[in-house]
């Protein structure tokens, strides 16, 4: 099980689930940004990542299907990717990366070689802007994501099973997610069921809990129903969080961080969107 090799032929999905509600205008902990701003951010920059590691000599091969469904505000559950790549709800990466919405130029800080740091500028490509609008419609946003991957699933019975990464500040207002978020689970191709992982963002401060086993350690049950909501995490990805970033992850460790700060969405994401052996 999840071990599929990724190919042109036989590729893999990854869909972000982001909320949208009226609550992500408050500042990120750890980030001078709003959570909608910072999110955004990091999105913009794991979908260029995405398109990396799939360009080769010849352009960009057509490893994965990326989508990205936005929830909040009065429409419920919408496509995020919006210009070219809103007609459909996944699109082949190398749709992607000819489906930007515009280039930034923004300014990063790099080593002077004196012992101190400058700014450089630097393109950079967004595909995704920020919305807090709303309220929290997280049972809609699951029920499409079952719909979109469902299809894909008896379209594509042999590749490496979906993954599913939902980033959201709240509680669900449109009823219990748990059941809807075990069906999405259980949809499956011949390689395993679809991954879900769930990371908390915080505004309010209070210790991050990264990657539990258990929820004896989680504060309230708000984050206790995101734990029995997440997946546990694929060998090749727990190696790959060891060997970049130093996070040991067991067996029972599941795909899950509450509170996070600013650090940890960026790592959650690369962790999370890392693809098993490709060819």
């Amino acid at each position: 099980m999840y071990s599929a090799e990724i190919r042109r032929k036989q590729p893999t999905v990854y869909l972000f689930l982001v909320d949208q509600s009226g609550s992500m205008a408050d500042m990120m902990t750890g980030s001078k940004k709003s959570k909608a701003q910072y999110v955004a951010d990091v999105l913009n920059k794991t979908l260029w990542e995405l398109v990396v590691r799939c360009t080769r000599d010849e352009g960009v091969r057509d490893y994965f299907d990326v989508g990205v469904i936005g929830y909040g505000g009065e429409g419920g559950a919408t496509n995020g990717l919006t210009g070219a790549l809103s007609n459909q709800w996944l699109n082949p990466i190398s749709q992607v990366e000819k489906g930007t919405l515009r280039v930034e130029e923004r300014q990063k800080m790099i080593d002077d070689g004196a012992g101190g740091v400058a700014p450089q500028a630097v393109k950079f490509q967004v595909w995704f802007d920020p919305v807090a609008d709303g309220g929290t419609p997280m049972c809609g946003a699951l029920a499409k994501a079952s719909e979109v991957l469902a299809d894909w699933c008896n379209t594509n019975p042999n590749s490496f099973p979906p993954t599913v990464i939902h980033i959201t500040d709240g509680e669900s207002t449109d009823g219990d997610p748990e059941n809807i978020a075990s069906m999405l689970q259980q949809i499956s191709t011949n390689d395993g069921g679809v991954l879900l992982f769930n990371l908390h963002v915080s505004s309010a401060g209070g210790e991050p809990v990264r990657y539990p086993v258990s929820d004896s350690a989680l504060p309230n049950e708000h984050a206790k129903l995101l734990f029995r909501m997440s997946s546990l995490f694929p060998e090749h990805v727990r190696k790959y969080a060891a060997d970049a970033h130093g996070i040991t992850l067991v067996a029972e460790s599941r795909g899950m961080v509450f509170n996070a700060e600013a650090e940890e969405l960026v790592k959650f994401l690369d962790i999370g969107s890392r693809p098993a052996a490709m060819r």
